[in-house]
């Protein structure tokens, strides 16, 4: 049985209202991007002007992207890369915030040519974790060090608002030890307005809405007629409703080998751009996740995308758009995540398993019928954690801003200018230092404090640094956890 029944026993199944918002645009002119993708080599002047915008922190525009996207002299490559690099040492410092996804459900009345989870893959264990089993699997998360959740639904009536809403409340309400979920990110289907009030009302973090694709003809392609995932208008305006709602922190992404790659970077710049335009509010995430195997799947496209050109999708990104985060996912090889987090990313998940029930259940190799797609990097929580640490980076499992109201507009208001930065280091510190006591094994412990004592260090002193200072031991020597600025 299915938690629905469990979670929610006397609440109908609501199907969404197709009521689209009253501010539905296409905003996405395929003729437009496409032309910008295909015209000559630009002036290297002009590229060099763009990335000096970009170190600036002020956001391009698509025509500015556009000119990144078509610099493909190995030497200009090279230059975007070492500006990556140092936009994001500068907006982001060298840390790394960490979450694991959740697969609550996998239920689906889409039948997309990429996914395991299409409706006609006879081959797909269809599952919805009941109440218990969402518990055990949060237990045991928890019991690895996990502060940040995404959940994931399939799009199917079962999975209504409401029962995503109690799915939250639910684990947020898991406690293990000194383990608990201190925020819970969404990943599912476009809801109408009400929905999104709903889901908003259990206290949600980001809610992370990808489009796919961006090319209409592509989007057709892909995702049947007659299906909801096949109306790519409600699709492209899901997160206008959202923030209609009193939703302000969105996650939006589009997975990269549907189409060309160039196509849909600029795609994302423009969705970025219309939300910061329309709500005064940017996306906070955006996600680039590559085409993987699944089951049932048999998809050859024309366009997938190489190591090099993915290196390029992250560079530019994280260019183009100076104050939002960048999600680097297990999809990818651990070599890979390795050498490209250093080009902007914010975000990864780690110790991932994304069968249903997976994190109980799943040995060492994975179960493709019981996944959505295969992942590339499988690597416990403790080993990314480690080489995390020893690559200079500061692994973080900070929630503050969300819970003290640092979002939408509030966090821009703090992270535009830099002033983030004082409050995320101390914090990372923080949630590190909690992992290191509660968790992690010797090695990894000695390794985490000395980077704690190097970049207490590089703090300057003063009363936040004694304030930190005195958490940090607080947190060695006592059992009060939490503690956040």
């Amino acid at each position: 049985m299915s938690s629905i029944e469990q979670i929610s026993p006397i609440r109908p199944i609501r199907r969404i209202s197709r009521i689209s918002s009253q501010d539905t645009v296409d905003f996405i002119d395929d003729a437009r991007l496409t032309a910008l993708t295909a015209g000559p080599p630009p002036d290297p002047a002009r590229v060099r002007e763009v990335i000096a915008k970009s170190l600036a922190k002020q956001a391009l525009s698509v025509e500015e992207t556009a000119l990144l996207v078509c610099a493909d002299a190995p030497a200009l490559v090279e230059e975007v890369f070492e500006a990556a690099r140092t936009l994001k040492r500068t907006v982001y410092g060298n840390r790394i915030v960490l979450f694991a996804p959740l697969y609550i459900g996998n239920y689906c009345v889409n039948d997309c040519a990429y996914c395991g989870f299409h409706r006609s893959n006879l081959d797909a264990v269809r599952r919805t974790l009941s109440e218990a089993e969402i518990r055990q699997q949060v237990e045991a998360l928890e019991d690895k060090g996990h502060k940040r959740l995404i959940l994931v639904f399939g799009e199917h009536p079962r999975y209504s608002p409401q029962f995503m809403a109690d799915t939250v409340r639910l684990v947020y309400s898991i406690r293990n030890g000194h383990g608990s979920v201190r925020r819970v990110n969404i990943n599912a289907a476009p809801l109408d307005i009400e929905g999104y009030r709903t889901v908003k009302a259990a206290g949600i973090g980001t809610y992370q809405i990808f489009q796919e694709t961006y090319h209409h003809p592509t989007y057709a392609r892909m995702h049947k007629a007659g299906t909801p995932k096949g109306d790519y208008l409600w699709r492209l305006n899901g997160l206008s409703r959202a923030f209609e709602a009193g939703c302000d922190d969105m996650g939006i992404g589009a997975l990269f080998g549907l189409y060309d790659w160039r196509f849909e970077v600029l795609g994302l710049v423009a969705h970025a751009l219309h939300l910061q335009k329309t709500y005064n509010v940017g996306p906070h995430t955006i996600s680039f996740p590559r085409l993987r195997p699944a089951s049932g799947v048999n998809l050859r496209t024309g366009y997938e995308v190489s190591d090099a050109d993915f290196k390029r999708v992250i560079a530019i990104l994280r260019l183009a758009v100076p104050y939002t985060g960048l999600i680097l996912t297990a999809r990818e090889p651990a070599a890979l995540r390795r050498e490209v987090m250093s080009f902007g990313v914010s975000q990864i998940d780690a110790g991932s398993r994304i069968e249903l029930g997976g994190y109980t259940e799943a040995g060492d190799a994975q179960a493709r019928d019981r996944e959505q797609f295969e992942l590339g990097d499988l690597r416990p929580l403790d080993a990314v954690m480690r080489e995390l640490l020893d690559d200079g980076y500061v692994p973080s499992f900070c929630t503050a801003c969300y819970r003290l109201g640092r979002t939408g507009e509030h966090f821009m208001e703090f992270a535009i200018p830099g002033f983030i930065k004082r409050f995320c280091t101390p914090n990372a510190l923080s949630t590190l230092t909690e992992y290191l006591v509660d968790y992690a094994p010797e090695e990894t412990r000695v390794a985490g404090e000395k980077r704690i004592a190097e970049e207490l260090a590089q703090l300057p002193d003063g009363s936040l640094k004694r304030q930190l200072i005195e958490r940090l031991e607080r947190i060695r020597t006592t059992e009060d956890r939490d503690l956040y600025f």
